[in-house]
C-alpha cells in the first residue's frame, strides 16, 4: 500500500482531539442483521434460537457529493483499488449461521469479505474468502483493509446486481435484508438514489 493509503488509514481510523474536542469518525460503523427462525420465546432474552446473518460494513455519508454521475465515479469510489469496498473503512463482512444459496453457488456457513465491482452497465456482487483486517497492517499479506491488494483469486462467487433507482436518495450507505420469508431473501445496498441488490435463498 502506498504511503497516501497508509496516511488516508491513520486518518479514519484514530480519533484526534483537536481544542479539546473528540473528533467524529467520518464514516462510521454499520450493522445490519437478520434472525432466521426465532426459536423460543424468553420473557427476559426475548426470541433465542434461530441463526443470524450479519453485515458488518462502514457508513459513508454522501455529503452533497454527486455519487454516479461523473465520469470517474468507479474509480472515486474505488478510491486506488481494483473493486469497492462496498461501504467505507474496513472491508465490508458478510457472517451467516447458514449456508445460503447466491445463483446456484453454495455459500457454507462462515465469515467472509464483499466487494463490488462496478461499471457504468452493470454491478458485480463479489464474495470472498480474503479475510478482513481489523486495523490496517502493512506487514500482513494474508487480510485486507478495505479493497486495497484484493484479488480474485479467492472469490467464492460472482454474480450480477440488480440496479434500482430510488424516489429518495440515502444520505448515509445502508445494507439491509429485504422481502425476508422461510425461503430467503434479498440483500440489498442503498446510497443516494441507488439500490443494488441480490437474492439469495437457504439451503434445505
Amino acid at each position: 500500500m502506498t504511503s497516501l493509503r497508509l496516511s488516508i488509514a491513520i486518518v479514519v481510523l484514530v480519533a484526534t482531539t483537536v481544542s479539546g474536542q473528540e473528533q467524529r469518525v467520518p464514516s462510521p460503523a454499520g450493522h445490519s442483521a437478520v434472525q432466521i427462525g426465532s426459536g423460543t420465546y424468553d420473557v427476559q432474552y426475548g426470541n433465542i434460537g434461530g441463526k443470524w446473518i450479519d453485515i458488518f460494513y462502514g457508513r459513508p455519508i454522501k455529503r452533497g457529493r454527486d455519487l454516479f454521475g461523473p465520469s470517474d465515479w468507479a474509480e472515486m469510489l474505488n478510491d486506488g483499488a481494483d473493486v469497492w469496498r462496498a461501504g467505507a473503512n474496513q472491508s465490508t463482512r458478510l457472517v451467516t449461521e447458514l449456508p445460503l444459496v447466491i445463483d446456484g453457488t453454495t455459500v457454507e456457513p462462515g465469515e467472509y469479505t464483499l466487494f463490488i465491482s462496478l461499471s457504468d452497465e452493470s454491478w458485480t456482487f463479489i464474495i470472498s474468502n480474503w479475510p478482513a483486517m481489523e486495523r490496517y497492517d502493512y506487514e500482513r499479506k494474508d487480510a485486507l483493509f478495505g479493497a486495497y491488494d484484493y484479488t480474485p483469486d479467492r472469490d467464492v462467487l460472482r454474480t450480477p446486481m440488480q440496479l434500482d433507482t430510488l424516489p429518495h436518495a440515502f444520505d448515509q450507505l445502508s445494507w439491509q435484508f429485504l422481502d425476508m420469508d422461510e425461503n430467503g431473501g434479498r440483500l440489498a445496498l442503498f446510497w443516494d438514489k441507488q439500490m443494488a441488490s441480490v437474492p439469495f435463498s437457504f439451503l434445505r
